[in-house]
């Protein structure tokens, strides 16, 4: 082959990688058609997904333990290669174009990638040259990145000596060093405490904000409800509900009237009974509970006391009840059936402090 026809191949690999990239700033950040995935075991991790994830959007993955999450994001990620399906991410095939996939996108796993004998800025100047950041550019990056997950501070403590919230707020840092328009969080707060996850949520705002589109999983329904603009329930590896926030909690049919009632298990089913059996909660959804009934209803509110005179009146004590507009946690039980599990803290996780500044 001629030095000129190798040059004109260039030229052409060069052409085709930028009409890619202006095809890119076009598409959705991703866009997935009948995604599966089956082991070599015969197990079906993915049935069939079909998503669409536009840029600059802040999107939630749920389901529970086993339905397909983790094994979705992977696949999105280049780290598993899909059994069939077509799947694009920034406008790249992640079968044929990984490594382009790769180039441009940041992943947060769930556990934390960084080096703990490293200190912050160092680890994110690894970061910046094992993604190629210019020379020039890396202690710039550095700075910028470590202001913004407030670790500036200690930019020149090791890691080994972070608490755990610093520790994840660093490993984000390092998954943003090539600036890549979008970024996988798979479930990244789990096991923080409460003050170190609101820490990370407002980083992770703050980043969505200046236009970085996010795809997250998550265990806490909390996080997703207040984060996300869309969400997206995996069951079975197949997605049975999408839609915003406030959609997603019209789907369970209204408001939730929560009776807690004295005595056993027989009296609580005898309070769902007498529930099913009140006129205006014919249609309503009844649920014996661990401490009464649950009635989700578009009545709840107008006929609730109607219900709590007719369990007087059964001989039944009340001992309380709530009305509440539906959570994502009554989401997530109406569409999966299943309860959303959650990690426990330790104590020691739950009273970790940070390093002092």
């Amino acid at each position: 082959m001629s030095s000129g026809e190798t040059g004109r191949e260039a030229r052409a690999d060069g052409a085709a990688l930028a009409q890619t990239g202006r095809e890119t700033a076009e598409t959705s950040a991703i866009a997935a058609s009948g995604l599966q995935l089956t082991y070599s075991d015969g197990t079906e991790a993915v049935a069939s997904v079909d998503m669409t994830v536009s840029q600059g959007e802040f999107f939630g993955f749920l389901g529970p333990n086993g339905a397909g999450k983790t094994t979705t994001i992977k696949v999105l990620a280049t780290l598993l290669s899909p059994t069939a399906g077509e799947v694009s991410v920034n406008g790249f095939d992640v079968t044929s174009e990984p490594r382009a996939v790769r180039e441009s996108i940041g992943y947060m796993a769930q556990e934390t990638s960084i080096d703990p004998e490293l200190t912050a800025a160092e680890n994110v100047r690894f970061a910046c040259e094992a993604y190629g950041v210019p020379r020039g550019d890396r202690e710039e990056r550095t700075t910028e990145l470590l202001e913004l997950v407030d670790l500036v501070d200690v930019a020149d403590k090791r890691a080994e000596e972070f608490s755990g919230g610093m520790k994840k707020r660093l490993d984000a840092a390092t998954a943003l060093v090539h600036q890549p328009p979008l970024v996988f969080l798979d479930e990244p707060t789990t096991g923080l405490d409460p003050k170190a996850r609101n820490r990370l949520w407002d980083y992770f705002e703050r980043i969505n904000d200046r236009g970085t589109t996010i795809f997250l999983t998550t265990q806490y329904l909390e996080e997703a409800d207040q984060l996300c603009d869309r969400l997206a329930v995996i069951l079975d590896g197949e997605i049975v509900a999408e839609g915003s926030p406030a959609e997603l909690k019209r789907r369970v049919g209204g408001e939730i009237l929560d009776v807690e009632v004295d005595g056993d298990e027989a009296d609580r089913a005898r309070a769902a009974e007498i529930a099913a059996e009140t006129e205006p909660f014919a249609d309503a959804t009844v649920q014996v509970t661990d401490s009464g009934v649950s009635v989700t209803s578009e009545l709840a509110r107008q006929h609730g006391t109607d219900l709590l005179v007719r369990l007087r009146d059964a001989g039944l004590t009340v001992t309380g009840f709530e009305i509440h507009a539906p959570t994502l946690d009554d989401v997530f039980l109406a569409i999966t059936g299943d309860e959303v599990e959650t990690e426990t803290l330790d104590a020691d996780d739950a009273s970790e402090t940070e390093v002092s500044r």
